[in-house]
């Protein structure tokens, strides 16, 4: 009996509170000395347990960077403001490119190719229609994303809608370039869209804080599954100033992942530091994720993006991304020659850039 107590008392891992609940049935029959002690060790053990097993305190990650995302003129009539692919942030493993644009249905994004990449488009407000060159199509509302792989190639068109009767209508949106991991630059081409109604919505119990968890996780939601290759968590915080009491509030991010937050609407403070609207935190890598206060004062809209670091070299020329400068030259020209996954390209034309090039 010595022996089985001392054997119970020195259990340190957290399966021998299952082994010692399985001991006490066993020895139940005997002593009531000895079962007094078997339970006195049990509950010993469990509550040593328990303590172990508690929620560790969240370490937020501190703020790298700090910057005014500056509207800037892209493509033919598009507005931009640029988190990443700028002169503050060229490249951020594996953001390639963070894009807040508003762009007037008169003019938009006709045929054009990527390669060894993902693009993540979301739309804020109005449509866009889209067409590639493997046949797909459709249209994109407010609160729809697609998740783009160009893989080996592909060649598409991004237009803005004009409104219900024809009018201009500016619509608003953000675009992510993520890149691939080296092994999957080669792969095919494919679209997934996600629709706003397919989006999970975390709330906190007074619905002052409404996040859409358009990939990851955010207040034990989960988003949905396989969306992209490269690992992203994507996040669109609502903040209600009227019911906000202006508590912290923490998003955990993975480790091995780059995060940055960009404040679309309102304003936030952030270890320490006060952002205002169009501005962006770029964060370290130490710590469990991003923890900040909205403004008190005006309603908010914040995105959280994080994404899995990899661990390879960046070369970009425009829409082609590659480890290395030969992989960049092979783009250009298969891109030209109609080869190795850009067979349809010099064919083909997409109907909706007829809207602009009018061929």
């Amino acid at each position: 009996m010595t022996y089985i107590l001392r054997c119970i008392s020195d259990a340190q891992e957290p399966y021998c509170a299952r082994l010692l609940i399985g001991i006490e049935e066993i020895y139940k029959p005997l002593s009531k000395e000895l079962h007094w002690n078997i339970s006195l060790i049990l509950n010993i053990q469990t509550e040593t347990h328990a303590q172990t097993t508690q929620t560790m305190p969240f370490t937020p990650r501190k703020v790298a960077r700090k910057f005014t995302a500056i509207e800037q003129s892209e493509g033919v009539g598009a507005r931009v403001r640029r988190a990443v692919g700028n002169m503050q942030v060229r490249n951020f493993s594996p953001f390639l490119l963070f894009d807040h644009f508003k762009v007037p249905s008169t003019a938009g994004f006709p045929d054009h190719p990527h390669r060894g990449q993902e693009t993540i488009t979301y739309v804020i407000d109005g449509s866009v229609d889209h067409e590639d060159f493997t046949g797909s199509k459709g249209t994109l509302n407010e609160g729809d994303l697609q998740f783009m792989t160009a893989g080996k190639g592909i060649v598409h068109a991004e237009m803005p809608a004009p409104g219900p009767d024809g009018e201009t209508k500016i619509v608003e949106g953000i675009q992510l370039w993520v890149d691939l991991p080296k092994e999957l630059k080669n792969c095919d081409p494919r679209y997934r869209d996600l629709r706003k109604d397919e989006i999970p919505v975390a709330e906190s119990p007074n619905k002052d804080v409404v996040v859409k968890v358009i990939s990851g996780e955010s207040m034990g939601v989960d988003s949905v599954k396989d969306l992209a290759y490269t690992p992203v968590w994507y996040l669109d915080y609502n903040i209600d100033a009227s019911k906000y009491d202006g508590r912290k509030l923490e998003q955990t991010m993975p480790h091995g992942f780059n995060v940055l937050l960009y404040v679309m609407k309102g304003g936030a403070t952030v270890d320490g530091q006060v952002l205002k609207t169009n501005d962006v935190a770029i964060f370290d890598t130490a710590g469990d994720g991003v923890e900040f206060r909205a403004s008190e004062t005006e309603d908010s809209r914040i995105i959280v993006v994080g994404g899995q670091i990899l661990d390879q070299p960046i070369v970009q020329h425009g829409p082609f991304v590659s480890t290395t400068r030969e992989g960049i030259m092979s783009a250009m020209i298969d891109y030209q020659s109609g080869n190795n996954g850009f067979e349809r390209a010099p064919t083909w034309v997409s109907e909706i850039g007829k809207r602009m090039t009018g061929r």
